[in-house]
């Protein structure tokens, strides 16, 4: 890898010890994106602001095709207005089904910092690979044009937007006592409150890292467009998720699509009662495609229980019992380092199958953003990641 200076101040670059190595200060997964009817962009910028939850002197960044099927050139690539290279070269072809890290930049930041990572694609570019994502750290922006260099994107140009194209994580050269905690998980997760973790872990020495795709299953995949956008399953999904710098940790929250999708191909031709797996497959799932791999790699492995369901569209009774008992085995299985009792945190104390009162963001499955601070809460409290 090459190696750039981007002529900022390097007072804090000079005060770093030897002791140093990369951590992901921030992450996303990569998965397949909604299929509609354009799925082409061209003459477009990406930009995405990144909040830097470490000082450090050099920066790395990962760029993923994974769920692509055609080469994706990314013409110019920026943080702030240094560029970032590719072997020392200012574009770079991202292959289909493959990721691709940057040249380590020599770019001094401080906890706190905002960076913006900017990609201009000048011609015709399939956008397969990305992710929906939400909260109060995850804002992004498109602008027609190339303003990867621009200090602001022209306002008349461009717009907001939750989906986060092809940059998948960014690692920082810091000091050797911070670390990062995966959060792995489907659409709960995608949501706010990794967020809210990061927030209520600024300061401390742990980075939060998302890795989840709404509509993800533990066992099983969609392969009709669809439903593509649900994600790859859990045995493809979790060794490539887990490639982060400084990891120590993981909080696995996933399971409850794997309960509430299927309602047989009468109802939806996709989604057949043969997709139903049992509490026993489940747990298998999760022991046999995440735990012991995580295990493997040296990492603590929380479990996250399933929250509430109740008024969800395909809610039963049966549904209910399943997600109980994995619940129970969730939280007493010795597989695990601990629990993060995210059920708990939300649920009702007059009816436990139902979300507290303002916690329900009115579907019945998806958390209230107050619920995702208290979910946030948890996860710090059973951490011991409090300031």
């Amino acid at each position: 890898m090459g190696l750039i200076n981007n002529n900022k101040d390097f007072s804090y670059c000079e005060e770093m010890t030897e002791k140093t190595k990369w951590v992901a200060c921030w992450g996303n997964a990569t998965s397949i994106t909604n299929r509609r009817e354009a799925i082409y962009a061209k003459n477009i910028t990406l930009r995405y602001p990144i909040r830097m939850c470490f000082n450090g002197s050099m920066l790395r960044f990962r760029f993923s095709n994974l769920t692509g099927t055609e080469p994706v050139t990314l013409d110019k690539v920026f943080v702030n207005r240094t560029p970032i290279t590719f072997d020392g070269h200012v574009s770079v072809c991202l292959m289909p089904g493959r990721k691709t890290e940057s040249d380590a930049i020599s770019y001094a930041v401080n906890s706190g910092d905002t960076i913006e990572v900017s990609m201009y694609l000048a011609d015709y570019t399939q956008m397969n690979s990305g992710t929906l994502i939400t909260g109060p750290l995850s804002k992004a922006y498109y602008a027609y044009g190339d303003y990867a260099e621009a200090d602001v994107l022209p306002q008349d140009l461009s717009r907001p937007t939750h989906w986060f194209y092809f940059l998948n994580t960014i690692d920082v050269l810091t000091s050797e006592d911070n670390r990062a905690v995966v959060c792995y998980g489907d659409s709960i997760t995608a949501q706010s409150w990794p967020d809210y973790m990061a927030q209520m872990a600024f300061g401390t020495n742990a980075a939060i890292i998302r890795r989840a795709v709404s509509g993800t299953r533990i066992l099983r995949q969609y392969d009709c467009i669809t439903y593509q956008a649900y994600g790859l399953k859990g045995s493809t999904r979790f060794p490539i998720e887990m490639n982060v710098a400084g990891a120590t940790d993981v909080i696995i929250q996933h399971g409850i699509n794997d309960i509430i999708h299927p309602v047989g191909t009468d109802v939806n031709v996709f989604r057949p009662w043969s997709d139903l797996p049992t509490v026993e497959e489940m747990e298998r799932g999760v022991e046999d495609i995440y735990v012991k791999p995580a295990k493997a790699m040296g990492l603590k492995v929380w479990s996250g229980t399933l929250l509430p369901i109740f008024g969800w569209r395909t809610y039963n009774e049966e549904r209910e019992t399943m997600r109980q008992r994995f619940n129970e085995w969730l939280r007493t299985s010795t597989l695990f380092d601990g629990c993060v009792d995210f059920d708990e945190a939300v649920r009702s104390t007059i009816n436990p199958k139902a979300f507290a009162e303002g916690y329900d963001s009115g579907d019945h499955l998806h958390p209230s953003e107050r619920a995702y601070e208290a979910m946030a809460h948890a996860a710090v409290q059973k951490l011991a990641l409090a300031r």
